[in-house]
């Protein structure tokens, strides 16, 4: 669980985040909605301990950690946490493998001790794609390839920064179906959006502007 009280960021000396309360609970999925410039990748980045916060208190399982030490961050980051990301996050000259890996491997197969790659591009609908150059899938192909990588690397904290943003319909409806898989397997799942149908698929959604 996350929780946050009375949250407040400031950028160029003007508040850009005032939050009362928050809450994010486990195996639901959280939505942060409002318009451009209300402060939703602002506060996604917090709760992801990517931004530090001026004022209130954040926690996550209990822990405060409204103001993390760089190793309780890179811990968190390491072990427990996975971004999706607008921009996908993908390296383009690396397969598809190589980025759930987040390292060079070379060609693998199955036989070679690595199907739980696998096993996670199955499940986003990239069977077959393991050694295929990231360059060459869709945008929407490299969003799923992006979800691939959270699953494999089990995260029990996804944030995801309009996850949707740019794709045809099919592929909205993809990845906003993984998403809430996600949360159904157990992890706590956040996500900054102005898609009315992401938005519908939330537990709970805070609207920012308030």
């Amino acid at each position: 669980m996350i929780e946050a009280e009375n949250l407040e960021v400031e950028k160029g000396g003007s508040l850009v985040l005032s939050v009362a309360s928050f809450t994010a609970e486990v195996g639901a999925v959280t939505g942060l909605i409002g318009p451009s410039g209300c402060g939703k990748s602002t506060m996604l980045n917090c709760l992801g301990l990517l931004e530090r916060v001026d004022r209130g208190t954040l926690r996550i399982d209990g822990m405060d950690l409204t103001r993390p030490s760089n190793a309780q961050r890179g811990k968190f980051w390491k072990d427990r946490a996975a971004f999706v990301f607008q921009d996908y996050g993908i390296i383009e000259d690396w397969t598809a493998q190589e980025n759930i890996l987040l390292r060079k491997t070379g060609r693998f197969s199955r036989t070679r001790g690595k199907s739980s790659v696998y096993e996670a591009l199955d499940f986003v609908g990239l069977t077959g794609r393991g050694n295929e150059t990231a360059s060459y899938l869709s945008g929407g192909e490299k969003q799923r390839l992006s979800i691939a990588r959270t699953l494999h690397k089990k995260a029990s904290y996804i944030f995801a920064d309009e996850p949707t943003a740019s794709l045809d319909t099919e592929n909205r409806r993809r990845v906003i179906d993984l998403l809430t898989a996600c949360a159904a397997s157990g992890a706590t799942v956040i996500v900054a959006t102005h898609d009315e149908d992401m938005m519908r698929a939330c537990d709970t959604t805070y609207d920012l502007r308030q």
